[in-house]
């Protein structure tokens, strides 16, 4: 959620972004829901092991944590929260940040494939732009509002030139 540790929220902003859940459970909810049709209706990626798939799930995991941890250290740096139902005290705009406006829900999507990939399931990976989108309208789109209410003109201009996704 958030830039420099300076620009602080002014005393009118909402209170929070009102995501009322942990984000990551939406990427949960969509690896079972994935899991389930798999044992359900097994629709494998690759027939028997295959080490490339291997490889590739622990490449998008360690994407992952690259990610992850470049925009934790964003936040630790702001000393702002990554608790999206509590109020920001600062817009992380810089590091990883400043390449997209939502590394850590990026970071999850790599995750995600990660898991598809171990499982071994196309359900998982049909599954993932409902995911996304369930992101984006369920938690970006709350986080948006309330940090152009926090840091209006902070964060319009960071919006202008940094992209939501990648």
């Amino acid at each position: 959620m958030s830039h420099d540790p300076a620009a602080a929220a002014p005393a009118t902003a909402r209170a929070s972004a009102g995501v009322h859940f942990p984000p990551p459970f939406v990427y949960a909810l969509g690896i079972l829901a994935g899991w389930a049709l798999q044992r359900w209706r097994p629709w494998p990626i690759t027939a028997g092991h295959a080490s490339w798939r291997g490889v590739l799930a622990a490449v998008c995991a360690l994407i992952y944590l690259l990610i992850f941890a470049s925009a934790a250290t964003g936040f630790r740096r702001a000393r702002t929260t990554l608790i999206p139902n509590r109020p920001a005290s600062a817009l992380v705009t810089t590091g990883i940040y400043g390449r997209t406006r939502n590394p850590m829900y990026v970071s999850l999507v790599f995750f995600y494939l990660a898991f598809a990939l171990w499982l071994n399931s196309w359900w998982m990976l049909v599954l993932v732009p409902v995911v996304i989108v369930a992101v984006d309208r369920l938690v970006i789109a709350r986080e948006e509002r309330y940090l152009a209410s926090a840091f209006p003109d902070d964060y319009r201009a960071y919006r202008a030139r940094v992209r939501r996704w990648i």
